[in-house]
């Protein structure tokens, strides 16, 4: 059954050494844009299950690019997946076409027989085709020893840089300064002998591009220098408005613990006059508030996060902002099983709802009995795949809130269920509940027949 969330799901995962043997290299290893490119792995050991490629520094659902099922070959895409992505099943991951946004840390998760996962790190850098770039000068008319020159170098694109006096590399003398990037060279009192055609050249391993170059005129005087005063600033003035906004404040505030599905309102106590202007942000996110409060009508995982207000003086521009972290109270987030319906009949379908479960997820399982005697798995869930136990009745279906269903129940249905739940992190916990199916009443000429055989024997009073 097909998952809302892009990860591989399987039991019993226990996380070992982090990139301990597992390796990645990409190749070619110095790859330029629009090549195609694949991130090799090696190391691997073992009969694997599945595996899952993640384009980022941490193993987050947000990160993923794909899950791939090696016993069917499935390959499902993940948010990070940009349709240029494949997995092998030897595990490595193709990239067509890549783009500098491609470069980066990539993770490997595996997972094998025994449910255990592996992890290893590779990093790709994706090379630029360096456009032209531009010298821009302050001036190209400049008087010897009174002036200032300052070239910089424009481009794009992040890379080396070298510069070029007349077609020759230009020396750094001493008296030359150049910026700590290389973009910016700047020579205060500049001499005559200074004056000619500048050039910078950008470059990286698989590119190199010059500018067009600049001609530089230095003026020489002919007399002897006189010294002239300096300009005087002007008294008062300045920038009103950038004092204004100096003034402004910013304060944050405690994190409140909020108990799941219950209401809270969030307001925003500012002093100003005329009335200030209010900006609400969840997370960074700008939400579409402009009043004084913001309700929140029934408390989930997904309202967990920092809240903002901004209030803002439209005749002052002063503003300022308050922050507060909201989170679901620790018993909120207790995981625990609620049969729905609480006492099913037999003939009527069950659902074992899961609530609190853990939202970095890796896997989950069912068993029917204790989860310590394998041969009572019913079934797990990696990657959307429905994998089917020892157990299964081909009556049994799971979700990817973790919650089993159990359809036209009979009585050997009734008994222990165990879930099992394993995070990205390796955090495994077990949960227990205990099924009930009540017999169903017969009806019909049976059930007058049971009847009439009840009333055998029944005499008058009296």
């Amino acid at each position: 059954m097909a998952l809302t969330r892009h990860s591989w799901l399987l039991l019993g995962a226990t996380l070992l050494n982090v990139g301990a043997e597992i390796s990645i290299t990409p190749e070619p290893d110095q790859p330029a844009e629009g090549d195609n490119v694949t991130l090799v792995v090696h190391g691997l050991s073992g009969e694997l299950l599945a595996y899952n490629w993640y384009a980022g520094p941490t193993l987050s659902l947000s990160y993923l690019v794909a899950s791939y099922i090696v016993s069917t070959g499935d390959e499902t895409p993940g948010p990070a997946h940009t349709g240029q992505e494949a997995v092998r099943p030897d595990a490595s991951l193709d990239i067509q076409g890549v783009l500098p946004g491609h470069s980066g840390t990539y993770i490997l998760q595996t997972l094998n027989r025994q449910f255990q996962t592996e992890v290893g790190y590779g990093h790709l850098r994706v090379y630029e085709m360096l456009a032209q770039p531009t010298v821009v000068a302050n001036s190209t008319a400049l008087v010897e020893r009174r002036d200032t020159l300052r070239l910089m170098c424009s481009s794009p694109s992040p890379a080396e840089v070298r510069w070029f006096f007349n077609g020759e590399t230009l020396p750094i003398a001493v008296r030359l300064g150049l910026s700590p990037d290389g973009r910016v060279l700047t020579r205060h009192g500049v001499r005559r002998e200074e004056a000619g055609a500048y050039q910078c050249e950008v470059w990286n391993p698989v590119s190199v591009s010059r500018s067009e170059p600049i001609n530089l005129t230095v003026y020489c005087e002919s007399s002897r220098p006189h010294q002239r005063d300096p300009m005087s600033r002007p008294h008062g003035g300045g920038n009103r408005d950038q004092e204004r906004w100096k003034d402004s404040t910013t304060r944050t505030g405690c994190t409140i613990k909020v108990d799941f599905n219950t209401s809270l309102t969030l307001w925003c106590v500012s002093r100003s006059c005329p009335e200030p202007e209010y900006v609400w942000a969840f997370n960074g996110r700008a939400l579409k508030n402009g009043q004084d409060h913001l309700n929140i009508s029934s408390m989930t995982a997904a309202h967990e996060g920092t809240y903002t207000c901004i209030a803002k003086n439209a005749k002052t521009l002063l503003s300022g902002s308050a922050s507060v972290v909201v989170k679901l109270s620790a018993a909120a987030v207790a995981m625990m099983i609620v049969p729905v319906p609480a006492k099913p009949t037999e003939g009527q379908d069950v659902t074992l709802t899961v609530q609190g479960y853990p939202k970095d997820l890796l896997v989950y399982a069912w068993y029917r009995g204790p989860a310590s005697e394998p041969n009572r798995l019913l079934s797990q869930l990696p990657s959307g795949n429905w994998i089917a136990g020892p157990a299964h009745t081909g009556r049994e279906v799971g979700y990817a809130n973790c919650s089993l269903l159990v359809q036209k129940l009979n009585l050997t249905d009734a008994g222990r269920y165990t879930l099992k739940t394993v995070t990205l992190q390796g955090k495994t916990e077990t949960l227990e509940v205990e099924l009930q199916v009540a017999q169903l009443e017969p009806t019909g000429p049976y059930a007058f027949a049971k009847l009439s055989e009840g009333h055998r024997g029944y005499k008058r009073p009296g």
